[in-house]
Parts: structure tokens; C-alpha cells; sequence
């Protein structure tokens, strides 16, 4: 049985997906073992009606390194086998992402390595899309490594632009990729079925 651990900042709706997905049996033979918010968030109420273990550790009340051993000592002590963020705004220390190489997963609302890095979240990609003038946006759903938005890429889906589109209408169907995508990446993870090279992830297929 994976044991996931699900990070989050804020709604949660990427949150909801995954959860959903592991109680229909999208994501076989997991659990999520504890969701936790690095700020008061509406997610700790989804944790709540979804029976999970919900925990808040605000980071902004807490020194970085003391944050950092608390988010460790929360992972060890659940016995986490893969870490989904979520929604997550703050970045994973490198011996977090050491301990766990490969088997964190993130989710991006845009096509990475595109309108992506600090300072790069929520409407704000949005905008900044708009902002360019390209016609086609997307999700990306990477394994995290020590920068912002820059691990090995799992999958990633298209979403034009359209000509009336604002921040919120095209954040909306975006959104809609970010809930179907992002449990795709993590019952590929928990399948066992991703291996990387470099910068590449790869996909085992099944035989025929």
C-alpha cells in the first residue's frame, strides 16, 4: 500500500481530485496518509470531511529550517512512500527532496518550462499568458527537484487561449486539466511504472 502525503496552500480542488481518485479506485492499492497546509487554508476542511489526518504548519510563523524539520518529521512519522503537492507555494528543502528523489510530484498551470518559476502561481501564470499574446497554455504534472518548477517533467496537456479569454475563465478550464492530469501522474507513480534519465521521465507500457 503507498502511503501519499498531499501539501497544499490554499482551496485544494487539486487536493479533492487526488482524494477522490484513491477513494474510487483510480489510485490502486494507496492511501493518503495525511494532507498538510503551510497556512490556513480551506484545505484542511476537505481533509476533515474526507476522513484524513489534517495538519497545519504555518510558515510563516516559522523560521525555514524549523519548518523544514517539522514537514520531515510529519513525512517520517506517517511513513510517506510519495509526496503530492498540490497547490503547494512553498518550496521543499533539498534534504526533503533528497529523501524522497523521484517521488515528488508536482503540478503547474502552464506548459514547463514556459511562464513557470518564482513568482510564477495561481492567476498570476494566467495573466502572464495573457500578458504574451501565445495562443496555447497547459498543465505540467514534473517530479520536484531543488528548484522551482524545474524537475523531470511526467506529463503535460495543452490548453489554448482564446481570444476572450481573462485570468479567471482561462485559469477555470486549465484547472479542469490540473484535476484530471495530476492523478494520472500519481497512479503512474504508485504503479511503479516511471522511471527517470536525466531529464526525462519514462513510461512503461503494459505488454500485450
Amino acid at each position: 500500500m503507498t502511503r501519499l502525503a498531499i501539501l497544499a496552500s490554499g482551496n485544494g480542488t487539486d487536493c479533492e481530485a487526488v482524494l477522490e481518485a484513491v477513494e474510487r479506485g483510480q489510485i490502486q492499492n494507496a492511501v493518503v496518509a495525511v494532507i498538510i497546509a503551510d497556512r490556513p487554508a480551506v484545505v484542511l476542511e476537505r481533509a476533515r470531511r474526507h476522513g484524513v489526518t489534517g495538519v497545519l504548519v504555518d510558515r510563516r510563523t516559522l523560521r525555514k529550517a524549523a519548518y523544514d524539520d517539522i514537514l520531515r518529521d510529519i513525512l517520517e512519522s506517517n511513513h510517506v512512500d510519495v509526496i503530492v503537492c498540490a497547490g503547494y507555494l512553498s518550496i521543499l528543502a533539498p534534504a526533503t527532496v533528497a529523501r524522497w528523489r523521484n517521488r515528488i510530484i508536482n503540478v503547474h498551470p502552464s506548459l514547463v518550462p514556459a511562464f513557470c518559476g518564482h513568482g510564477f502561481y495561481g492567476e498570476h501564470v494566467h495573466q502572464a499568458v495573457l500578458d504574451a499574446g501565445v495562443k496555447v497554455t497547459g498543465v505540467t504534472v514534473h517530479f520536484v527537484d531543488e528548484g522551482p518548477d524545474t524537475g523531470p517533467i511526467i506529463l503535460q496537456e495543452a490548453v489554448p487561449v482564446l481570444d476572450d479569454d481573462d485570468a479567471a475563465s482561462l485559469g477555470a478550464r486549465v484547472l479542469e486539466v490540473e484535476h484530471r492530469l495530476l492523478p494520472q501522474a500519481v497512479e503512474l507513480c504508485c504503479r511503479g511504472v516511471l522511471s527517470v534519465d536525466g531529464r526525462r521521465v519514462h513510461i512503461k507500457r503494459e505488454e500485450q
